[in-house]
């Protein structure tokens, strides 16, 4: 594939100081986003994508240590590199003010034409004829998650390849224009979610999971046992309305949501349970997670109480403001067989 018109760059070896470099610093050595192209002994690549989000760094910080191992024997596999959002990385941001989400912008986004989507259509193309074995996207949150992993498809290579990273994982349809979702088209792909940036745990986790898929043979074509697998589905979107006032330390806004909100994630929440006070007359916008159809209800506000009309499991709570403003407060979840029904 000719790369001379690449709309980001594409490297077959990694720049001097590559491997030493922190997040902030890449748009030193790296002229923007850049696909590198690595050969390894299996020939059908596994392909990461890191920075997607450029404050979310504990994927590139496990490449760099992954890569480091191998840099005198060579890969086990091929490897394709992706690293996106390193101008946001330079700010320790997730994206920048008038930029589309890295994330958002994948083969089914809501954003086709745009230059960024180019982009990652392009990348898209490169990797689709290359025969890839998986694809891994790396990424941090802001609030208390355990680590998990998230597939686009309940097929069991999919299952497969989140278990070497997570027991815990969710099944998507929403956002669309994920990464993980465009590559679902091309072999078994997953998200994966490593907790807070800087946590040594993070890293190390991502390092696991790169070796365990840059190392085995073949992903298994059988389903996994129940008891081997947390599988749930994201049914719903939770976000504060467009124009409207939040906060998570008791100021007055529209929204006060409680100040340890984000340690409610992937519990087990019953009708009743709270997560702050509302304005009288506002409500909080709850968007489809499963496919187009309404969600329905999940909350009440008599009182002023936030509260849930109906058992769920939250995921991504977070306490900070600008995350909630790019993203979203929560998603809402339920768990699912292997079948995908609602257990």
């Amino acid at each position: 594939m000719d790369v001379t018109d690449a709309p980001c760059a594409v490297m077959d070896r990694l720049p001097e100081g590559f491997l030493d470099c922190p997040a902030d610093k890449l748009s030193d050595i790296l002229p923007g986003p850049t696909l590198f192209d690595l050969p390894g002994r299996d020939p059908h690549p596994l392909f990461v994508s890191t920075l997607l989000h450029g404050n979310e760094y504990s994927g590139l910080e496990a490449m760099q240590q992954v890569l480091r191992r191998h840099a005198a024997r060579g890969l086990p596999r091929s490897l394709l590199f992706f690293v996106g959002n390193i101008r946001a990385a330079s700010v320790n941001l997730r994206t920048l003010d008038g930029e589309r989400d890295y994330n958002r912008v994948w083969p089914g986004t809501l954003y086709p034409g745009e230059q960024q989507s180019e982009m990652a259509q392009w990348v898209y193309d490169y990797a689709a004829r290359r025969g890839l074995f998986a694809s891994i996207d790396i990424h941090n949150n802001t609030g208390f998650n355990p680590h998990y992993a998230c597939v686009r498809k309940l097929e069991p290579k999919f299952i497969a390849l989140a278990q070497l990273f997570s027991r815990i994982v969710v099944h998507f349809q929403r956002p669309v224009g994920t990464q993980a979702a465009a590559f679902a088209n091309l072999c078994p792909a997953i998200t994966v979610e490593c907790g807070k940036a800087g946590a040594g745990s993070a890293t190390q986790h991502a390092i696991e999971l790169v070796e365990a898929a840059l190392s085995i043979a073949q992903l298994p074509d059988h389903a996994p046992a129940p008891h081997d697998v947390d599988l749930l589905r994201t049914y719903a979107i939770v976000k504060p309305p467009a124009g409207s006032t939040f906060s998570f330390d008791g100021s007055l806004a529209d929204f006060m949501f409680r100040p340890d909100i984000d340690h409610l994630n992937f519990s087990e929440l019953a009708p009743g349970a709270s997560f702050g006070v509302a304005r009288a007359g506002v409500a909080l916008d709850i968007l489809p997670g499963d496919g187009d159809g309404s969600p329905g209800e999940y909350f009440d506000y008599a009182g002023g109480e936030i509260t849930l009309t109906r058992s769920a499991i939250p995921a991504m709570l977070t306490v900070d403001p600008r995350a909630v403003q790019l993203d979203c407060l929560c998603y809402l979840m339920h768990r699912i067989g292997m079948d995908g029904e609602r257990l």
